[in-house]
């Protein structure tokens, strides 16, 4: 039976963690380091952090923060955002990255998946694929947080960054993200079933049960949270859970998680392994 790896994702914009919906409305909840720090004592398995703004501006400015991170945390870190050539994947391998995680660049120029894993070795590289469902059903890939339509078939995408060398692909419901809904199952199970290469479930997470479901239905290698470890993070934390810039109105007004029920990495382990869902506590 496989390990199930629990890996809390943290989208940055400037020096704040943010977390929207569907991608987007992005809301500010904090410094990452504290939320990083904290996911780390919990018992996270890898950390993604993800620059949301990098496509924007066509770099990635997470250099800092991940240097300062990998110096006081000790487990894997992928990095993603920006990155468009093997000397953008030297520069983030070389402050403190242990993987990093391609999208725009690989759908522009595939060739550079099969470059980066024979310079780096396959599992340094992760391609994540931003899925939309269309209204005739089809399963379509976007770029740019969901925002950018490719007219690419997600299914043959997906077969193909297996073909060419990536160590894992992370796949995300770009309708189910941030809603708490759970996971587009069938997306997800479907896209395991035509790779070789291990799958990262993301997308949906609003309560433990919707987890246990999906590696239950999905078949995925892992599970990419966000929302469910954050909230929790902030109300337990409300002194780190603050910035002085950006939409802060979501901090500063009494909170409703709605759908969510927050818990911790810890809490989330606990409930996979009284299931029979191996992971490492």
């Amino acid at each position: 039976m496989k390990t199930v790896r629990i890996i809390p994702r943290l989208d940055v914009k400037g020096p704040n963690l943010v977390k929207g919906i569907h991608l987007e409305g992005l809301r500010v909840l904090g410094k990452p380091s504290d939320f990083a720090k904290y996911y780390y004592e919990q018992g996270a398995d890898e950390l993604m952090f993800m620059d949301v703004v990098a496509s924007l501006y066509e770099r990635n400015s997470l250099h800092d923060i991940i240097s300062e991170t990998a110096k006081k945390i000790f487990i894997p870190i992928t990095v993603g955002g920006g990155l468009r050539s093997i000397s953008d994947i030297k520069e983030v391998l070389r402050v403190g990255a242990d993987k990093v995680c391609l999208n725009t660049a690989a759908i522009n120029n595939p060739q550079l998946i099969r470059d980066a894993s024979r310079m780096f070795g396959s599992s340094t590289i992760v391609v994540a694929i931003e899925a939309i469902k269309e209204s005739n059903g089809k399963y379509l890939a976007y770029t740019d947080n969901g925002r950018e339509y490719t007219g690419i078939d997600v299914f043959e995408w997906a077969q193909k960054v297996d073909e060419l060398g990536a160590g894992e692909i992370v796949i995300t419901s770009v309708d189910n993200e941030g809603t708490g809904q759970g996971f587009d199952l069938d997306l997800i199970s479907k896209i395991s079933s035509l790779v070789s290469i291990p799958v990262i479930a993301h997308g949906g997470a609003g309560k433990q049960q919707q987890v246990l479901d999906l590696m239950n239905g999905g078949n995925a290698d892992a599970v990419m949270i966000s929302s469910l470890f954050h909230y929790h993070f902030i109300k337990e934390n409300e002194s780190k859970a603050s910035s002085l810039e950006g939409n802060v109105e979501f901090l500063n007004q009494k909170r409703n998680f709605h759908t969510f029920e927050p818990c911790t990495i810890k809490e989330l382990k606990e409930k996979l392994v009284e299931n029979n869902i191996e992971c490492r506590l």
